[in-house]
């Protein structure tokens, strides 16, 4: 199996060493280089070609979110990790809207850090329902420009059918693309092609940005079509 690609991205030298020892132990991981500064990003994804960036936030020249942000311009923009020492932070909810896979805290056990890495190389978010809505509701709530981002994401979500809504809410509501065709009574291959097909139309990167998005337009809160609406 071809070993999974890593850039190390802090500007913290002892963390990085920490990370670099980690994954070491790995053996379908490659630390492919590292970064002091967000900087440095853009030239050495072009050199190493990375399938992983772990990311951290804080950096003193060009921060992590600016960087992710620069990456998600990149047609062949690898995934993104953010690393962060706090749970629900304004600015990871900034880098989950700018195509990162999801967020790793810095005290988390090393074990969980490579399962994270492992998951996003193939595609599969790193963040559980409960923590994707705790951070939402903590980030996102009745913050400034909460109006505007409903009424945006209301408009984008208009471009889906009526199936493909169906799939977005199930995907914002943490479901597994199993659980997601039991749910709707479909083929896992069909959920996969609705998911891909969310992605394009929403010209989204990953599932944690489809539910956010459902989030924003308020799908999420919506009472389901199951006789509950009545309810005080």
């Amino acid at each position: 199996m071809t070993a999974i690609k890593v850039l190390l991205v802090d500007d913290d030298p002892l963390v990085r060493a920490g990370l670099s020892l980690m994954m070491g132990g790995a053996d379908d991981i490659e630390i492919v280089g590292e970064a002091a500064d967000g900087a440095e990003v853009e030239a050495l994804v072009e050199r190493t070609r990375p399938d992983v960036v772990l990311m951290d936030i804080r950096m003193p020249s060009v921060d992590g979110l600016t960087a992710t942000e620069r990456l998600r311009g990149r047609e062949d923009a690898p995934q993104v990790v953010v690393l962060t020492t706090f749970h629900a932070d304004e600015q990871v909810l900034r880098a989950l809207r700018a195509g990162a896979a999801g967020f790793v805290l810095k005290d988390t056990p090393p074990a969980e850090i490579v399962d994270a890495v492992r998951r996003v190389a193939v595609g599969d978010p790193v963040l559980s329902p409960v923590v994707t809505r705790q951070l939402m509701e903590h980030a996102v709530g009745t913050g400034p420009g909460a109006d505007t981002r409903h009424t945006h994401a209301r408009v984008r979500m208009d471009v889906l059918n009526d199936r493909e809504r169906e799939v977005a809410v199930a995907v914002g509501r943490g479901l597994s693309n199993a659980e997601i065709a039991g749910e709707l009574f479909m083929s896992v291959a069909t959920v996969k092609t609705h998911v891909s097909r969310i992605l394009a139309k929403l010209d989204l990167n990953n599932r944690v940005q489809i539910a956010l998005l459902a989030y924003d337009a308020g799908l999420l809160e919506e009472p389901e079509a199951n006789g509950q609406g009545n309810g005080h």
